[in-house]
């Protein structure tokens, strides 16, 4: 940090990042002495930027709120992650905040680097965000994917080149991949990849936080035109070779099974008396709840057991409601 202009705009940064952060920190930060700091401070408060002092053993200087908004300033994985944001909103459908979400889009893009610029078009071009019911989940999740790993497979689809990936299925099993990347989708708190696995010789999808070591390779490749990466996420997932087949007659219409139950949870077929579900699950109480919750009525065809679950689920759901109503007039 040579310049005395670098370490002026270094100063804005940190106290944009801290709400509070003390004069020693900063200077340290800088790599000044404190009277070298106290005069970067008034540089600031000359251009317009308010700050506020606080002395003492608890003291330190930061940004005063709600004045005007100074200019911002991020890092690199910062406006990779605001953009993201902006990303996400448009892809949410918030068609009145549609403007200022391009014009926010636009104003980043003109002052990103050129790397980070093409990092970004690579991914909105080829990432698809997409909303599911909670209650579709057989268990939670948190966001995961490292952010290397994606971008590396978000330029390797824009390119059409073919990635080599270290890969850990959800047994723990290791293997070396070659794919040919056509999409990225993140679902339910996690990123997957869908593409062509030279090892398997057909169409797989992969999460990527059991991904690591993507390393773009010396083959292209030619992505078919009509690729749904969602569309085959939602397929994988629903034909997971789980232990227990299901199958159910929903008396319904596709559009209103999907809404209930979303596109995860099986194969949804039309059936002459309404909805088909196909499934295979691990756990007969968790299928059994998410049928309970339903507001048409359904028959089980498949197997007798989550018949005897859903019986059980609806005594305990009985016993729960005479307690409360026992409280209740207590």
């Amino acid at each position: 940090m040579a310049k005395p202009t670098t370490r002026v705009l270094a100063l804005l940064e940190l106290l944009q990042t801290h709400r509070q952060i003390s004069g020693t920190e900063l200077a340290g930060r800088l790599e000044v002495d404190v009277r070298t700091l106290r005069r970067y401070v008034a540089t600031l408060e000359e251009l317009g930027i308010p700050i506020t002092t606080q002395r003492g053993r608890f003291g330190g200087y930061s940004l005063v709120p709600g004045f005007r908004m100074p200019p911002l300033m991020f890092t690199q994985d910062e406006t990779l992650a605001v953009a993201l944001g902006l990303l996400a909103a448009r892809r949410l459908g918030m068609e009145q905040a549609a403007p200022a979400i391009e014009g926010a889009q636009a104003k980043l893009e003109r002052v990103m680097p050129q790397a980070l610029r093409k990092r970004l078009r690579a991914l909105a071009d080829h990432a698809t965000l997409t909303q599911v019911a909670p209650a579709s989940a057989e268990a939670g999740a948190r966001p995961t994917g490292r952010d290397a790993d994606l971008m590396a497979l978000a330029l390797a689809i824009q390119a059409q080149q073919r990635v080599r990936m270290a890969y850990s299925d959800d047994a723990g099993a290791a293997s070396t991949r070659d794919i040919d990347p056509y999409g990225l989708v993140f679902r339910r708190g996690h990123w997957y990849v869908s593409g062509h696995c030279h090892l398997r010789n057909g169409l797989r999808s992969f999460r990527l936080d059991r991904l690591r070591d993507v390393l773009p390779l010396p083959h292209s490749f030619l992505r078919p035109d009509d690729f749904d990466a969602a569309a085959h996420l939602d397929h994988s997932i629903a034909t997971l070779p789980r232990p227990i087949a299901v199958r159910v007659l929903l008396r319904t219409d596709a559009a209103r099974a999907v809404a209930e139950l979303g596109t995860q949870i099986g194969l949804l077929l039309p059936h002459r008396d309404g909805i088909l579900l196909e499934a295979r699950t691990d756990s007969l109480n968790w299928f059994a709840r998410q049928l309970a919750r339903l507001p048409f009525s359904f028959t089980v065809l498949e197997p007798a057991p989550l018949r005897a679950a859903l019986r059980t689920h609806a005594q305990g759901l009985l016993a729960d409601a005479a307690d409360d109503d026992a409280t209740t007039q207590a």
